[in-house]
């Protein structure tokens, strides 16, 4: 298989940046997207060319670092699909790909299509944590948890907190990306003590750093690679709620 790709190229943060064409040719059908990307970039080396910047790690679908809109969508447009996971047999021969970063305020360009997210991570500072004693372990049964609510805060801790919502996003909001967190912990017993300061804290830096509204247009959900639903932000807006009700800051 043989593709155009209209690559976004910017040499450092302060670079204007712009799209570049590179040919990948010999692509094997089964190959994913980021090996299609080794490919064309061990292309460019053996050229004496800077090879394209993108961040990746497992290549699994579990760490949430392959940050790319593909065509326009995030992670490529595959439900339930992260870059990784994309497999080139998804693209038409000779079609040309359009390739760049995350586009938001609160996540700026580093270089080509690595951005910075660390916003996400002092998100997670200001309340994603628990107080718990420390000591032996507990037994398993020793904190009664209702299947219900032990589901629903594993499907919210499913969030590997890629940015995708973000990213696709008309408003750049990372209200699903926060919902998920502060649910993931709010739904068990051992997040209750903190549960008002967290998500009065969560969102104060949500907004600190800059991400945008929601407006509950439902794009975040379509390109989550978890499958967050919406529904944990409407959790996140009533227990924000009360925490205002409470005056906690």
């Amino acid at each position: 298989m043989n593709f155009t790709l209209k690559v976004w190229r910017q040499k450092n943060a302060k670079d204007a940046g712009g799209m570049v064409d590179y040919a990948a040719t010999g692509i094997i059908p089964d190959m994913s997207f980021l090996e299609m990307l080794d490919v064309v970039n061990e292309g460019l080396i053996a050229k004496g060319e800077e090879p394209i910047a993108f961040d990746s790690d497992c290549r699994e679908g579990i760490c949430g670092t392959c940050s790319l809109v593909i065509n326009g969508v995030a992670h490529g447009g595959q439900r339930g699909t992260t870059a990784c996971q994309l497999h080139m047999r998804h693209f038409t021969d000779g079609q040309t790909i359009t390739i760049e970063p995350w586009r938001a305020r609160a996540f700026p360009v580093l270089r080509d299509l690595v951005t910075d997210r660390s916003a996400f991570d002092r998100i997670i500072e200001a309340g994603g944590f628990i107080s718990v004693n420390t000591g032996g372990t507990p037994d398993a049964n020793a904190l009664p948890i209702s299947k219900v609510d032990s589901d629903r805060s594993m499907d919210a801790a499913a969030c590997i907190g890629c940015g995708a919502c973000v990213a696709a996003c008309k408003n750049a909001s990372a209200m699903l990306f926060v919902s998920a967190k502060v649910s993931h912990l709010g739904l068990l017993p051992q997040g209750q003590v903190e549960k008002d300061r967290r998500v009065a804290k969560m969102v104060a830096q949500m907004d600190a750093e800059g991400f945008g509204n929601c407006t509950v247009t439902g794009s975040c959900e379509a390109v989550c690679p978890k499958e967050i639903s919406l529904s944990f932000i409407a959790r996140l807006n009533r227990d924000y709620g009360v925490s205002l009700l409470k005056g906690v800051k």
